[in-house]
């Protein structure tokens, strides 16, 4: 069984994480509905009977209410505090009257937005804090001070970032006495753009990639634990009807349906094991609260330890359309 780098850490993550984007009903200021905080309820308790313990919130999930739906359930059953690994972030901020949606690394928000978060899932502190977006104006001293204090004050034990490039890691990490442990992904079977960047080296078809060159690389040397949103592509190769996709798509569900049948798994275990094959020990983030959906995932990691590189590599060549070398 790998050991993922979060793990090297000594943090007690799972390989397959709780995304809780869809928790809280829609994304307005409508009040938080006990029925919210049921499905939200059955989908933990479905992610905890197969293993899964870490969670990943944000700030703006729902406009709060992700956090708030969470925060009732362990007021109700305070022991599940200590058996989670939680997550969220923050850095998005909506616009408001003149003011546009913008992305913000001050320390006052940063601060403000870590009280609010452990207010609305109603917890001491935070496992992992991660900044949402890259923000145009981060100053990496100021971002320092703001971790800095929640360290001290026990409010949040580790740190990490999502959507960053390795520049943008690094110069973050420049101002900084403890490592960043997280950068959050979209990676998928239809997001290849981290594959191909590496793939297409020296070769005219990498022109029009657009990822982060050496990322990958860089996470990996430096223990940054990669996960990866959106990992099962909206249902794309697990059962929703793929009739007006691109060839390349309907081709790739097909095989992981052929797949799953002849391994005896379900098309979830196959497309995230694909994503948990990789070296750098990703941790696919399953932003659902579908309890049949969450469920279907529990033989991802086994699937990942079982499937050989020439499965990978037909997934992999299948979904990208275009055959290799």
């Amino acid at each position: 069984m790998k050991i993922i780098p979060l793990q090297q850490r000594g943090i007690a993550a799972s390989r397959v994480i709780m995304g809780c984007m869809p928790f809280g009903g829609g994304w307005n200021r409508d009040p938080l509905l006990a029925e919210d905080v049921l499905k939200a309820e059955k989908a933990l308790d479905a992610a905890m009977s197969i293993g899964i313990s870490m969670i990943d919130h944000a700030n703006i999930y729902t406009m709060g209410k992700a956090e708030e739906a969470f925060g009732r359930i362990l007021k109700n059953r305070p022991e599940l505090r200590e058996q989670l690994v939680i997550q969220t972030k923050c850095g998005i901020r909506f616009g408001e009257g003149d003011v546009p949606g913008r992305f913000d690394f001050s320390k006052e928000h940063i601060l403000e937005s870590v009280d609010a978060s452990l207010s609305r899932l109603s917890v001491d502190y935070l496992d992992v804090l991660l900044l949402h977006r890259p923000d145009p104006l981060m100053e990496p001293e100021e971002v320092a001070e703001a971790f800095g204090k929640l360290k001290a004050s026990g409010k949040v034990r580790y740190f990490g970032v999502s959507n960053m490039s390795a520049a943008q890691i690094r110069f973050l990490q420049s101002a900084l006495p403890e490592p960043l442990v997280v950068n959050q992904l979209e990676m998928s079977l239809a997001k290849l753009d981290w594959l191909d960047q590496g793939v297409h080296v020296n070769q005219q078809a990498g022109v029009n990639v657009n990822f982060s060159e050496g990322l990958m690389e860089y996470c990996q040397m430096e223990k940054v634990q990669i996960q990866a949103w959106a990992p099962l592509a909206q249902g794309r190769f697990t059962g929703r009807s793929v009739e007006g996709e691109p060839a390349n798509i309907q081709a790739t569900a097909a095989m992981v349906q052929r797949m799953a049948a002849e391994k005896g798994t379900t098309p979830e275990a196959i497309v995230l094991g694909w994503l948990m094959r990789h070296p750098a020990g990703i941790q696919p983030v399953i932003g659902s609260s579908n309890v049949e959906r969450i469920l279907a995932t529990k033989d991802a990691e086994r699937q990942a330890q079982l499937m050989t590189r020439e499965e990978w590599y037909s997934l992999y060549v299948s979904s990208r359309g275009v055959n290799m070398p």
